[in-house]
């Protein structure tokens, strides 16, 4: 409720250690405002009990509060509403090649590679405000799934239905992947242009060669990093498919070509990272996140609504209503 209520003059808060010599003050001399009549014996007179010599403290209660109104209002409370707005000086255009091919249900990652991956790439979109982001998807073949976009949703939905289906050709054509995500980015006016490829294998299809694929990127001056997914030795892959449509894994030693992967990120001045498991994909996209950082310029617009006047308002009602009563209802007694 006062989260974004302040006060621009808080030193005048100090007035507040007046009071209590005031009160003190009061107390001191209250039983002397009154003229007093010294008589022998009271017996001829009748006593009475009025109410409003007991109310008499009201007055002074009343300039009490309004002189705390007064303080109060010369702090200056305000409230403040911060609206933001954020301009991005640099973006960065980035494409995602990802692998869908089978061996991407290999469970040496939870629950597997495929499913790992999507859970972090998810982060690493929603955490690019800035920029415009694609999406390619890869196998025997490649297409793409999403051109660059700054629309997030768009994104996201997209990486959230990446599968793994028979429809794409079976194998690993990293060429064609890379090729694809060199198009999508070829006429971008962005200052920086990235690509982020991921397989968990050897280029076995295609018709390009990653090296041509890769001396494209080059040209067009794209920078991409190559990420390797799998664990070291034998992960539980799929193997076969069962007549009922099941898939069947089976024990396979994990195969990526690092070197061409290596080869890839050096040419196009990027880096080559290796992912064994979840923690270690997380850090990648965290590293790569940390290295390709879009300026941004924020913006801040303040509007303060002042609130002292409804205090000095109320302040001065009380010292009217004070002088009123005294005037009037405590005539007699002061």
């Amino acid at each position: 409720m006062f989260a974004n209520f302040t006060f621009e003059n808080p030193e005048f808060f100090w007035l507040f250690l007046l009071l209590p010599p005031a009160i003190a003050w009061y107390f001191w001399k209250r039983n002397k405002q009154t003229a007093e009549l010294k008589i022998s014996s009271t017996k001829g007179f009748k006593a009475r009990s009025g109410l409003l010599p007991k109310l008499r403290p009201l007055l002074f209660i009343l300039r009490l509060l309004a002189l705390s109104f007064i303080i109060i209002a010369m702090a200056r409370p305000r409230t403040v509403d911060i609206s933001t707005e954020t301009s991005s000086s640099q973006g960065i255009d980035i494409v995602m090649a990802i692998d869908v091919s089978a061996s991407m249900l290999a469970r040496d990652l939870q629950p597997n590679r495929l499913d790992a991956l999507k859970a972090v790439a998810e982060e690493f979109v929603e955490g690019r405000p800035g920029d415009r982001i694609g999406l390619v998807a890869y196998a025997g073949e490649s297409f793409t799934k999403t051109p660059i976009t700054s629309d997030k949703s768009i994104v996201l939905k997209a990486l959230e239905d990446i599968e793994y289906n028979n429809v794409l050709e079976n194998g690993t054509a990293i060429g064609s992947g890379l090729a694809t995500a060199v198009n999508r980015l070829k006429d971008s006016q962005a200052e920086s242009k990235v690509i982020i490829l991921l397989t968990d294998g050897v280029n076995n299809s295609g018709f390009i060669d990653p090296n041509t694929a890769s001396e494209l990127a080059v040209e067009f001056g794209i920078k991409v990093y190559t990420i390797g997914v799998g664990s070291n030795g034998m992960a539980l892959s799929p193997v076969a498919m069962s007549p009922s449509g099941r898939m069947q894994f089976g024990r396979v030693q994990v195969e990526i070509d690092e070197d061409l992967l290596k080869d890839i990120a050096a040419a196009t001045g990027g880096q080559y990272f290796r992912a064994t498991d979840n923690k270690k994909l997380e850090a990648i996209y965290e590293e790569i996140d940390s290295l390709e950082k879009t300026e941004i310029e924020e913006f801040r617009y303040y509007n303060y609504d002042e609130k002292y006047r409804p205090l000095v308002l109320l302040a001065g009602g009380l010292l009217l209503f004070e002088i009123l009563l005294r005037l009037t209802l405590f005539r007699g007694f002061i």
